[in-house]
């Protein structure tokens, strides 16, 4: 029987009631969990790591999870998406690629309307063999290490968004460090990538926040997400 777990990562800063919501549905997958905070919490297998909210620091929570778990397969969530039960049902086909879930609405939180655009491939959406992407985010930190990013470090590095955040998303011909390769799937029903003041990426729930701007966009109605209710859901 194929195993598979849940790592969970979280800075311990997102309010409720969204904070507890989404745990509430990941204990819906019935998969082992290894969450990784800053400070102590009642969620799983949890490890903790005594650093400051930052990039850096996020991908040490990464690694913490990821060598706390013994499965074969990992899904990546964050605290603060909201994640359907048939989203844990996937299983990769191959162990030697990054496999996405593009099944997903984007909404700012309290918002009258969801978003979508072909370019949602994000990390929180990640489901790949354990080692595979272990060995990924090693060398990942190693690269921030030699390179000199830590939290003293103001804003973004070049070189960072340059080898791009999404494992897989980005060759070596175009300033990625690594050629591995990555594929999506769907889930029967989407998640919600709950967008806030406190997301780390930018939030780009409009058009105007593009610098490119994606080949396709859809918006409709949150309450267009029956299954969800956000309106009544927080």
């Amino acid at each position: 029987m194929t195993s598979k777990s849940i790592i969970y990562y979280t800075d311990n800063r997102l309010a409720e009631p969204l904070y507890s919501i989404v745990q509430k549905q990941i204990f819906k997958a019935n998969l082992p969990i290894y969450s990784a905070s800053l400070k102590p919490i009642g969620f799983g297998y949890n490890v903790i790591i005594h650093d400051d909210p930052c990039y850096p620091t996020m991908v040490e929570q990464i690694i913490a999870a990821l060598e706390a778990s013994d499965t074969q397969y990992v899904f990546f969530t964050e605290h603060d998406v909201l994640y359907d039960p048939s989203h844990f049902d996937f299983i990769p086909p191959r162990d030697d690629i990054f496999y996405y879930n593009i099944n997903i609405w984007r909404w700012w939180l309290g918002s009258k309307k969801v978003i979508q655009h072909d370019r949602m491939m994000s990390l929180s959406s990640l489901c790949v063999n354990r080692e595979f992407v272990l060995d990924h985010y090693r060398r990942r930190q190693r690269i921030i290490e030699q390179k000199g990013w830590d939290q003293k470090t103001k804003g973004e590095p070049s070189w960072a968004r340059a080898i791009g955040y999404e494992p897989g998303t980005k060759k070596r011909k175009r300033g990625g460090f690594s050629d591995d390769d990555f594929d999506t799937w769907k889930s029967a029903y989407p998640n919600v990538d709950v967008r806030h003041e406190g997301t780390y990426s930018r939030p780009k729930v409009a058009l105007s926040e593009f610098k490119h701007p994606p080949k396709w966009w859809r918006e409709k109605n949150a309450r267009a997400l029956t299954k969800w209710k956000l309106s009544e859901l927080l």
